[in-house]
């Protein structure tokens, strides 16, 4: 009996074990012990920011829409808190180092100039990350991408700029629940290439309703026009508790919905490809003479990450840890209350433990969905054992379904075109059944 075809829109991995796997953490283990035999010369610091000018339909991050009474001002106090606790517990027995840094939401230039520059201070002062000294990569929108910030950023160490767009064409803005003018965005654009900032990265959205071909290359050639180093190209989700989720029944985006994403992901692809994109990853393309100064698609995903804020995960090599996690507004607010009023940030909350079959699949996932693969040599000497053998049921039917690279190099495990075309129905099914049945009993709140 032949294995169906996974659908190509399963899920988004953009982390695992996902967030909707953790649960509370029995005995609220301190961070001091979870970091004492960590390697803490490279780390990864992520601040998460979760305000919003505006709530787009398709969006199911952890971020809520304004902040009224002074919130942003006591989410950085909390933040701050939270970052001298977290130096503290990563001790001073060995070199404490940051390799890279990014500042997330939510919409971090949701902030004021002078909050940016707090957080910057936060980053530098308490945590010790350098960020004239390593890449540091920060989100913004149209509506936020203002002189003041920007500059402010860019003298702070920003080498990458990355703006959610989505559609340059206004209907389909609307659409997607996401309201804006053309011409608003590309003066933010054209701000954000004054500052000087040498990594600009566009995000596009397909699969929006009524979206087609001549509609996708509108959006598609009026970001070439500021030839932005990267690209990422996403396809539209519609989850439980966002807006466009509350709109219609997410069981609706049937085969039609899918043939009609996997048709705009083809075409922007090699649309890219023709006017001098490399293809990274399924989402993500690079300007072929462009160097690569901002992170890729899995490097917030590697063992060493500090997580600042209330959305934020941090991951050692046998824990990944967070707090708690929703989607629906009036939760989200009650949650960034609460964490604004936390006083012990010294324990792990909420998370994961990740053993040695996790870590084998976390790594196996995170390199295959990159479109340069994996080598197999560094699979082995890591874990001490081949993929094949650590996966032959997975491997095979990837293989069976055409997704593996038959004529990838000796030693290199590689998807195919079609392969990473389908990186979001592969993704899943290397979780492994302990996380899935975890996820399956989430409940979204």
């Amino acid at each position: 009996m032949n294995t169906p075809v996974p659908r190509p829109y399963g899920s988004y991995v953009y982390a695992y074990p996902h967030k909707t796997a953790y649960r509370p953490l029995p005995g609220r283990p301190a961070l001091r012990s979870l970091w004492a035999d960590q390697p803490k010369d490279a780390l990864s610091l992520y601040a998460h920011i979760p305000f919003c000018e505006v709530r787009c339909g398709f969006c199911n991050l952890f971020t809520r829409v304004g902040a009224p009474d002074e919130l942003t001002t006591r989410y950085l106090d909390a933040l701050d808190r939270q970052a001298a606790a977290v130096r503290e517990a990563l001790g001073d027995d060995g070199p404490v180092r940051f390799a890279t840094a990014a500042f997330g939401g939510g919409t971090p230039t949701f902030l004021t100039a002078g909050e940016l520059e707090r957080l910057c201070d936060i980053a530098e002062k308490r945590m010790g990350a350098d960020l004239k000294a390593v890449p540091l990569s920060v989100e913004t929108s149209p509506s936020t991408a203002t002189a003041d910030r920007l500059s402010l950023l860019a003298e702070r160490g920003a080498t990458r700029l990355s703006i959610g767009v989505q559609s340059f064409v206004e209907a389909e803005a609307r659409a997607a629940v996401r309201p804006q003018r053309r011409s608003d965005v590309e003066a933010a654009l054209g701000r954000i290439r004054d500052t000087g900032v040498p990594v600009l990265n566009i995000d596009l959205i397909y699969g929006i309703d009524g979206q087609t071909e001549r509609s996708w290359q509108v959006s598609l050639d009026a970001a070439l026009a500021w030839r932005p180093e990267e690209l990422y190209l996403y396809p539209l989700y519609v989850r439980p508790l966002t807006g466009l989720g509350r709109l219609q029944d997410p069981a609706a985006a049937d085969r039609a919905w899918d043939e009609q994403r996997l048709r705009l992901y083809r075409y922007g692809r090699d649309h890219l490809l023709a006017h001098g994109y490399t293809q990274v990853s399924m989402r993500m393309f690079r300007r072929a003479d462009a160097a690569p100064l901002g992170p890729d698609d899995h490097a917030c995903q590697t063992d060493g990450m500090i997580g600042l804020g209330c959305g934020a995960r941090s991951y050692t090599s046998t824990l990944h840890y967070s707090f708690d996690y929703a989607v629906d507004m009036r939760e989200i607010r009650t949650l960034i209350d609460a964490y604004t009023e936390t006083g012990d940030f010294a324990h792990a909350e909420v998370g994961r433990a990740v053993d040695g079959d996790e870590a084998r699949r976390r790594h196996l996932l995170q390199s295959l969905l990159q479109a340069e693969g994996m080598p197999v040599a560094g699979y082995e000497e890591r874990f001490g054992a081949s993929p094949f053998a650590d996966f032959p049921v997975e491997l095979a039917r990837f293989e069976a379904f055409g997704w593996l690279d038959g004529d990838a190099p000796a030693g290199l495990l590689r998807l195919s075109p079609e392969g990473l075309a389908h990186s979001d129905g592969l993704g899943p099914e290397l979780f492994s059944s302990g996380v899935r049945a975890a996820m399956a009993a989430y409940e979204p709140k």
